[in-house]
């Protein structure tokens, strides 16, 4: 289904391109074999990169980058500022754990009202491949929408919304076409490569150029947890290369080169480097905690 808040958040080396605070713009090479060691400190805004950290009612960060163009507002949202009791504590954004609705409903206006939608969508996550295209001539008028994990929209004040407890929310804007997607992608999600396809319909339905699409994979599973024992039986051989030590994978390696793959610029592609599993404090981790909640990645159009 998709729900609705009504009116009333090698092995590959990738180029992310940021802007440091009063510095002009740099560009800093990430590879995918070095985690900051400060993931696993106690510090209370993780500084592994140069995100730009909102700590208000709510506390949540924008990608400098992605920050740079007015017809775009984003947010990655902790897990600080909510209503929901342990261990959803405490700002749970799913249904689906057994959160109180009530508490759930009030931590989403929330962060409607930080991002400023006139309408929060999101979606029953499968893990799948499924992707909604949300146009003015067909918004409003599923009575069943199959479950999903990526949506792209070219309507204003529509803001997208993906849960997250480990798995990636990414981002891909196009500042020439004014299309937003925001897409859930965990470790199926790489194996069926939802984020190509994620860009193929960006082109066809809306005649983006892939080229100069820009993306940013948020705060998720890094290579020092994703271990995956049964490796060999889930991933492609493809995957190979980008394991970092036996059976730890580097997913947001393998997502960024799927991107590349698709056409996008590796300059354009924003890597926030935040472990879930390495800093519960800040985010929900499945891997981690087990019964938990999750957090919001959130992006619209103006």
């Amino acid at each position: 289904m998709i729900y609705l808040i009504p009116p009333g958040g090698n092995i590959f080396s990738v180029m992310v391109r940021i802007r440091m605070h009063d510095q002009g713009p740099k560009k800093n090479s990430l590879q995918t074999s070095h985690f900051p060691t400060s993931f696993l400190s106690e510090n209370p805004i993780p500084d592994s990169s140069d995100l730009l950290w909102t700590q208000e009612d709510l506390t949540y960060f924008r990608y400098p980058n992605l920050s740079l163009h007015p017809g775009l507002v984003h947010g990655v949202f902790t897990r600080r500022g909510g209503v929901s009791d342990p261990p959803y504590d405490s700002l749970n954004s799913a249904y689906t754990v057994a959160d109180r609705p009530a508490n759930v409903t009030a931590n989403l206006n929330k962060i409607k009202k930080a991002i400023g939608a006139e309408q929060l969508m999101f979606m029953t996550q499968a893990h799948g491949e499924n992707i909604l295209v949300l146009r003015q001539d067909n918004f409003g008028s599923h009575s069943e929408v199959p479950p999903a994990d990526a949506m792209i929209t070219d309507m204003p004040r529509i803001a997208l919304m993906v849960k997250q407890a480990d798995c990636q929310g990414i981002i891909i804007f196009d500042p020439e076409k004014e299309v937003v997607a925001n897409v859930h992608c965990g470790w199926r999600g790489n194996v069926q490569n939802i984020l190509g396809n994620v860009v193929v319909r960006m082109k066809r339905d809306f005649d983006c150029r892939p080229s100069g699409l820009l993306a940013a994979v948020g705060p998720s599973l890094g290579p020092c947890c994703a271990e995956f024992l049964s490796h060999e039986n889930i991933f492609p051989r493809h995957f190979d290369p980008f394991m970092v030590r036996e059976n730890y994978f580097d997913l947001w390696a393998i997502s960024c080169w799927q991107l590349v793959s698709a056409g996008l610029k590796r300059e354009n592609i924003e890597l926030s480097g935040i472990c879930t599993r390495c800093r519960t404090d800040m985010f929900y981790s499945y891997r981690a905690e087990g019964v938990t909640g999750r957090f919001a990645t959130v992006a619209m159009l103006r």
